[in-house]
């Protein structure tokens, strides 16, 4: 077992010993990582958190000396995440899959339909008008509310939140969706899942996939890879989940990447560097 690791969840199966032997016989590779609350702790405001200590390194190793198709999965805007993780040249979904941030710099943003987007405007709207604009995040189709810090505030604002919700006349195609320490109404047709099947798409059928996340929001990532790779739930506190395994960060995460560090073959185009070999070792 790897240190703060708990392998099996009750009802799942697939643990990560099982899928670290066979990473290592993979014909291919994809690592997916969610950022806020599994790459970086939270931090109140949610503005720049940065990733735990040593996880950038590990992250820099796995791209350089592997053939692993490193990618980040996240809500946040997707041009945030190289300066954040300190990282270029990997695949980025922002925003719940609807920005694409491509290896080589090009950015695409999946199209919404207007009458969405007037429907988010109103609840920006509503929000404002119920004082909580102080805490709220606009994104490319979403509106978020963080009370992350003032945990004494929750229960006012998801009331506000719920009559806000309740006051948008176009709502059918929106959803209201909770997530660790705040409220983001967006828009339904996207989620992180969409990105888990887009790079099934684009790579080889026996691809060894995993993806880590944290929060309510990675469940859509987590249902489109049931049975077809390994889903990891990084927290300090468990909750029900679809996910094959718990781990706690940052010393849980350190050794599950170290982990896949070890399990990949280093490719024969690359000559392998000392530092990341110390750190697959630790």
């Amino acid at each position: 077992m790897l240190h703060g690791v708990s392998t099996e969840l009750p009802g799942q199966s697939g643990g990560i010993t099982e899928f670290l032997s066979r990473l290592s016989k993979a014909r291919s590779r994809a690592l997916l990582l969610d950022y806020d609350g599994t790459l970086a702790p939270f931090t109140s405001p949610p503005a720049q958190p940065h990733p735990y200590p040593e996880v950038s390194d590990i992250l820099r190793c796995i791209q350089r000396e592997t053939d692993t198709r490193l990618v980040i999965v996240t809500g946040r805007h997707a041009c945030d995440i190289p300066g954040l993780l300190g990282l270029t040249g990997i695949d980025i979904w922002g925003c719940h899959a609807l920005e694409r941030l491509r290896p080589d710099g090009s950015n695409e943003i999946a199209r919404v339909d207007p009458r969405l987007l007037a429907a988010i405007e109103t609840a920006g709207h509503l929000i404002t008008c119920e004082g909580l604009a102080h805490l709220a995040e606009r994104k490319t189709a979403s509106i978020a509310v963080h009370w992350r810090g003032h945990e004494e505030i929750s229960e006012h604002v998801v009331q506000r939140m719920l009559r806000i919700w309740s006051l948008i006349p176009d709502r059918a195609d929106l959803r209201f969706a909770p997530f660790d320490g705040g409220i983001e109404i967006r828009v339904a047709n996207r989620d992180k899942g969409d990105a888990v099947r887009s790079i099934f798409r684009e790579m080889e059928p026996e691809v060894a996939m995993a993806y880590l996340g944290d929060d309510p929001t990675d469940e859509d990532a987590f249902g489109a890879l049931t049975r077809r790779g390994l889903n990891i739930l990084v927290r300090n506190e468990y909750r029900p989940t679809l996910a094959d395994a718990w781990i706690k960060p940052p010393e849980g995460l350190l050794s599950f990447l170290r982990s896949w560090l070890s399990a990949c073959p280093t490719s024969s185009a690359i000559k392998p560097n000392r530092e990341c070999i110390d750190a697959a070792n630790l």
